[in-house]
This record gives structure tokens, sequence and C-alpha cells, in this order.
């Protein structure tokens, strides 16, 4: 590759995806792990259930003695105590005799089975319950009926999850379960963002001829942190190479993981990003055959990687989605890189410019025709609002420049609202 040329997304993709590397591991406590990639195996220690208890409030019992049990001809039985939830069973049930249990509670010894409370003649809806000398069972049930059996779930030894599994909601219950307190994770990406421009200024200044405030700055951030990686924000550096440099040197103290800038990486006279990497690291390549967002380098500045998206505030955030989300999951452990995409029919004629588009649309799910996508209006690169609506992006295929309306294309999820289901 020459530097000159312009890569297909597939190559870019490629080859950033090549320049980037799952992050070393790091151990987090267990409220801290959410969201998170395993970087080890996690193997029980315990049991669960870590003993046989009750899966409903009844009596524990031999399930022998309620053969031929019916509400009609219910069968007696000798009630010998109480067992509650987390309690110490000193009670050993024998034939003609029951304990009441409570859910979660032991399965005393010699019980079997439990009859639930709805089952019998107690009034179990009686706040004060007091315990009966003896019940009634109205109906028949089987050895092992309402019994949660040790092990039942998982058992001592066994691998529950692997290495590369992203811990939700319902993985941290289990490593609580199992007396986990400490996970082994893959540590946070630490992402540098850098806006760059004269024209550039703070969103709290009042706008003045000829200047804009910083967004790129604010969304690169939002999408690095909904990534669960950790931005690190430089602020503005001027055209000026100095100033580039310095910002990138701050980062480079802080010990970031990948650099992300917006803007001077075109071939205008005030694009000083390209000359930076040019001089004080390498370009791996600087255009892409996209759109929104053909200016984009790719290399690496002192040995961290660096990517240089467009200045257009929908081709950086676009440019984003396509390569920097990406090549940020790969480096905090993931292996679902891409969005999800499905198969959309698109509602009107679409014109492209033979590069690979991504167009704004609007996904939804329509009875009797499946997915079908609308766009969001004008596609101008500096139309934010045309994002702000969008749930999806749709892909135009490269050598691809009319899109009559009927046509199939791949839809990129960015959302999935409920009118997409």
């Amino acid at each position: 590759m020459t530097g000159l040329e312009y890569l297909t997304v597939a190559e870019a993709l490629e080859i950033i995806l090549d320049g980037v590397a799952v992050l070393a591991a790091e151990t987090v406590p267990l409220p801290e792990a959410l969201g998170r990639i395993l970087a080890q195996p996690i193997v029980a220690q315990d049991s669960l259930p870590p003993f046989a208890n009750s899966s409903m409030d009844g009596y524990a019992l031999q399930a022998a003695d309620t053969v031929g049990a019916t509400t009609d001809q219910p069968i007696s039985l000798r009630v010998l105590g109480d067992i509650a939830a987390g309690a110490e069973v000193t009670i050993t049930v024998s034939p003609g005799t029951a304990v009441r249990i409570m859910t979660g509670a032991p399965i005393p010894p010699g019980a079997d089975a439990v009859i639930p409370v709805e089952d019998t003649n107690e009034p179990w809806r009686d706040e004060k319950r007091p315990l009966p000398t003896s019940i009634l069972i109205k109906r028949q049930v089987q050895a092992g009926d309402y019994v949660r059996a040790i092990g039942e779930d998982i058992e001592a030894g066994q691998h529950i999850l692997a290495a590369s599994h992203q811990l939700r909601p319902q993985e941290i219950g289990v490593l609580a379960s199992l007396g986990i307190s400490q996970v082994p994770v893959i540590r946070r990406p630490r992402v540098a963002i850098l806006a760059t421009g004269d024209e550039l200024i703070g969103v709290e200044e009042a706008l003045s001829p000829g200047k804009i405030r910083n967004s790129n700055g604010y969304a690169q951030a939002a999408q690095v942190a909904a990534l669960g990686a950790i931005p690190i924000s430089l602020g503005v550096a001027r055209d000026d190479e100095a100033d580039v440099r310095a910002k990138l040197q701050k980062a480079l103290e802080a010990g970031v993981d990948l650099f992300i800038s917006s803007a001077g990486v075109s071939v205008g006279v005030y694009d000083v990003v390209k000359a930076v990497l040019e001089h004080e690291g390498n370009v791996g390549f600087w255009r892409v055959r996209m759109r929104p967002g053909k200016p984009l380098a790719y290399g690496q500045y002192k040995g961290i990687p660096y990517l240089g998206l467009p200045g257009n505030p929908v081709s950086s955030m676009v440019s984003f989605e396509r390569f920097a989300r990406p090549a940020i999951l790969k480096m905090g452990g993931h292996t679902r890189l891409e969005r999800p995409c499905i198969t959309v029919v698109v509602q009107e004629d679409i014109q492209s410019d033979g590069r690979e588009s991504y167009i704004r649309a609007v996904v939804t799910r329509e009875e009797g025709m499946g997915y079908t996508a609308v766009t969001t209006g004008e596609q101008g690169s500096h139309m934010m609002t045309s994002l702000i609506k969008a749930n999806a992006l749709l892909i135009i295929p490269e050598g691809v420049k009319q899109v009559i309306a009927g046509t199939s294309l791949t839809a990129m999820m960015i959302d999935w609202p409920e009118t997409v289901f």
C-alpha cells in the first residue's frame, strides 16, 4: 500500500483491528464487574443449591404417605414441627408424619417430597398460622416434588463461565451465589479524545464569526463511555503541530491505550494531525472509500494506535461507529465487535456516489412486510439532526449509485426501539 490508495471499508477495518490487541487483565470487586469481560474461566467451588430445600411453603413428608389422597378423601399426618429458611434442622420425618416448611428451608432427614400448603387443610392465608398438631393432605405427590436437589443448578467443580464472557446482572448474581467477590476481567481501554481546529470554542462560549462549538469532543467521549471504556479528554488543539504534540504528550503521560482525534487528517494546509503522525509515528492509511467519512487516518503515535476521524460531526460519529467502536471493543476483550445487522426493504429511491455509503434511516417492522426503512431526510455530513432521528445506518454497497424503492439492503442497527420488534 502506497498511502495514496483509497481503501475499502473492509480493508481499513481489517488493518485497524490487526493493529490493536486485547488489553491485560485486572481484578475488580464484584460490584464493579458489571459489563466487563471475563479474563479467566469461572469454576464453581460450591454446589447450588448447597443443600436440598423446599421450593414451596408447605409440608415436608414421605411421598408414600400421600398415595390415594384426594380432596374428598384426604390423608391425615401428624405434624412434628416447623422449619424456617435458614434454620438448622433437628427433626426427622418418619412414616405418618410431616413437618411444616418454608420456601428455601432445608429438607429434613426422612422427607422426600413437599406438599404445597394450598393442598392441605391449613388456612394458609391466615397471618397467624399457628402450628397444627395434624394436617390433612388433599392430593398425592411423588418423591422429589417441590424439592430443590443439591447441585440441581450448579455442581461444585463445574465450569460456569468461559473467558471472554460479558458479565450481565444475571452473571453477577451467580458469582455472588458462588462466593466470588473478586473477578478477573479485561482492563477497560483508556481512550484519548482530541478535537482539532482554530475554529473550535468551548460549549459554554458565545458564538462569534467563524467559530463553532466543540461538539465532536463531547460526542466521541460519549461514544467511548457507552462502550464501557474510559474517555480521556484532551480538549482542543489549535492548527499547530506543537499544540497537537503537547496534547498528545499529556495523553501518553495519562497512560492511554488509543488516540482518537477529529479533523486535521484531510488535504488542507491546516490539517496538522497527519503531519504530526508522519513525523513522530506512522500513518498506515488516511483515505477510505466511504460516505460519509472519506478522510480517515490510522497509524501510531509513539507506539500507541491512533485513529484520526473526519471533522464533520456526522462523518466523525459514523466513522467512529464503523472503525473506532470495533477497535475499542476488541481491546476490552469483546468478541462480538459489530452492531446487529438486519435485512430491510427501503421505501424510497436513494442516490449514492458509488462509495460504500451509510445512510441515516428509521427501521420499523410492518405487519406482513417484515422490516422496512425510510431515510431521515437530508444526508449532509453536518446535519446532526438526521442522526438523532435515526435508529439505523443503511449500507449501500460500493459501486451502487442508485437504490430503487423496494430494494433490500443491510441495515446496521444503532438502536433497537420498540417499534422495531
